[in-house]
């Protein structure tokens, strides 16, 4: 699904009523509606529950008066509390707020600080809140008046239902505008917003429901979005129905390089990963005095002595070798405990820069780029990277904070300056791409922050390049797999003491489950 701005969706909105002609109330209409019928999803039985609708000056006090309208007419008690003096509304609000009034649906002005106390009281006597206030044109932190409604509103511990996207909250870039509604469910309309998906905002979005209200198809598609909200849907054409004639050599041969003194597992999982992704073959190689653990642990992925260093870190004496392993290879992974050590960092670099397929680097491989990045302009093949913060930090000379805090837009130039396509982890993990597309992952769960699930990306990302998919999208079908492999073990074990290798016999039964989407 499409991830909108708040600028794009005022687009969409200016066009179909504009362009196309749909009269703005009856958006209005639909999305009122629409909201309501969240409100009944969440909460089935209303009709024995007091409701407050909290209307701002804009649109989005319209919709909450549309929703007051249809909650009266299902006989909810439900009370409209405006921010606004009634004779300040305007356009399809006022009309709204006029055909509420006719109907009789109780209505009181609290507009200043004076008021709050007041309103304080007036709310705590309500099971639900509806919070219509400010919509996704704010742009200027909210202050005063409204900032002391939202933090009350928070304080008071009710469920709250928000109306397009929790009132305080950019739509654009998911962070709080000085404060945000901590909502319990928010009904967007038309299209998913970009600040509601990922982190911070998403945590104070709720449950997230999309409502469609009428926009035109021709409105809201377009053939490659520069955003996407990454779903089964969008990954299903991926996977093809496998010939009968087909052999172990028609899916690719994965080579892994990594590993260390106590560091073993990380290749040993890549490997696994790339083999669950599918891939018909897969070769770990690893310093020589590593490989018999190796042999003797994995069964189906096969090994590689390298030559090493005194501290059994790859050496670069072993850079013959693996330029004649990686001549019949289709993908690269390249990282996974292999260690800084000076010399094994320049063995690094040297193969991002001569690898003849596609890359993946992860953890020390990424750690021996600080410092390093020109060598991705010198990449013969694309290169996908796979960072956690701390490690985006390092590469970028900023805190794990800084990035954390402004994941999309590093993410995004990341990409487009070194032409890498990187995968940003965390919760709501970003993809992006060196052409400017982005995909915010849907699936995932805590359970993964446990040592070696990057591991397991890693493999899998690489187990699908193999098999011919683009960078991109092999980084998007990585990502979304891993996530819900860490999702489907969370509902039957839950998410503590979830270990890397338990995601690995998952794999397969979301790809047949993608397979029939």
């Amino acid at each position: 699904m499409r991830a909108v701005t708040a600028e794009e969706m005022a687009e969409m909105d200016r066009t179909a009523i504009e362009v196309v002609g749909i009269p703005g109330i009856v958006l209005m209409e639909n999305a009122g509606r629409g909201a309501t019928e969240v409100m009944y999803n969440y909460s089935p039985e209303l009709g024995g529950k007091r409701v407050a609708v909290l209307a701002g000056g804009g649109n989005n006090g319209g919709d909450g008066f549309v929703i007051s309208r249809h909650l009266w007419q299902q006989r909810v008690e439900v009370s409209v509390y405006c921010l606004k003096k009634r004779e300040n509304y305007q356009g399809d609000a006022k009309i709204n707020l006029e055909i509420i009034e006719k109907l009789g649906v109780p209505i009181e002005e609290y507009t200043d600080s004076g008021s709050l106390t007041a309103l304080k009281e007036e709310l705590m006597e309500a099971d639900l809140l509806v919070d219509a206030s400010l919509g996704t044109g704010l742009k200027a932190p909210v202050r005063g008046f409204y900032q002391e409604v939202i933090d009350m509103v928070n304080q008071l511990g009710r469920p709250v239902l928000a109306v397009d996207l929790p009132s305080g909250l950019s739509a654009t870039s998911g962070l709080p505008l000085g404060t945000c509604i901590q909502a319990t469910v928010t009904a967007t309309f038309g299209l998913p917003k970009v600040g509601q998906l990922v982190t911070p905002g998403c945590t104070s979005v709720g449950h997230l429901e999309v409502v469609d209200i009428g926009l035109p198809r021709s409105v809201t598609e377009t053939p490659d979005p520069p955003r996407i909200w990454l779903e089964a849907g969008e990954l299903a054409g991926m996977i093809h129905p496998r010939s009968t004639a087909s052999h172990k050599g028609s899916f690719g041969h994965v080579l892994v390089v990594g590993g260390s003194v106590g560091k073993t597992g990380a290749g040993a999982m890549a490997g696994l990963g790339a083999a669950r992704a599918g891939a018909g073959l897969v070769t770990l190689a690893v310093p020589t005095s590593l490989h018999g653990l190796m042999e003797a642990k994995l069964t189906e992925v096969m090994t590689e002595p390298l030559a090493e260093t005194a501290d059994q870190t790859v050496a670069s004496a072993a850079l013959p070798r693996l330029q004649i392993l990686l001549e019949d290879k289709q993908a690269l992974a390249l990282g996974p405990g292999i260690s800084v050590h000076e010399e094994t960092v320049q063995v690094v670099l040297k193969l991002v820069e001569s690898s003849p397929c596609p890359i993946v680097l992860d953890a020390d491989g990424i750690n021996g780029l600080v410092d390093n990045l020109d060598v991705l302009a010198k990449a013969r093949a694309a290169v996908i990277l796979t960072p956690h913060p701390g490690e985006m930090g390092r590469l970028l000379k900023r805190s794990a904070a800084e990035v954390q805090n402004e994941r999309l837009a590093l993410a995004q130039s990341f990409s487009q300056e070194y032409g890498v396509t990187l995968v940003l982890k965390g919760a709501r993990t970003l993809i992006s791409s060196p052409e400017g597309r982005l995909a915010i992952n849907s699936t995932g769960n805590s359970g993964l922050a446990s040592g070696g699930t990057g591991d397991v990306l890693t493999g899998l990302i690489a187990g699908f390049v193999a098999q011919g998919l683009s960078p991109f999208d092999a980084a998007c079908m990585g990502v979304y797999c891993h996530g819900k492999a860490a999702d489907r073990l969370a509902r039957r074990w839950g998410e503590q003491g979830m270990l890397a290798t338990d995601l690995l016999p998952e794999i397969p039964v979301i790809l047949k489950s993608l397979a029939e989407h």
